[in-house]
């Protein structure tokens, strides 16, 4: 199962799954499409958007998790 860490490109992250897009914007990252969010890493976006990225971690890890068992 592959797990999220905070130095991961948002791109990235959801190629693993496109349902990461939604946790990460009930998070309050809503521009998930954008050409240069897709860019940034996950702790980038989230000191841009002023979210804690290890609660956020925990939350897109939560997903997966719940998704694959």
């Amino acid at each position: 199962m592959a797990k999220i860490t905070k130095d991961m490109i948002i791109g990235d992250i959801l190629t693993i799954d496109e349902g990461l897009a939604y946790v990460l914007m009930a998070s309050g990252m809503g521009c998930v499409g954008c050409p240069s969010a897709r860019g940034e890493s996950l702790e980038e976006a989230a000191f841009v958007h002023g979210l804690d990225v290890d609660g956020l971690l925990q939350n897109l890890n939560e997903y997966l998790e719940t998704k694959n068992a």
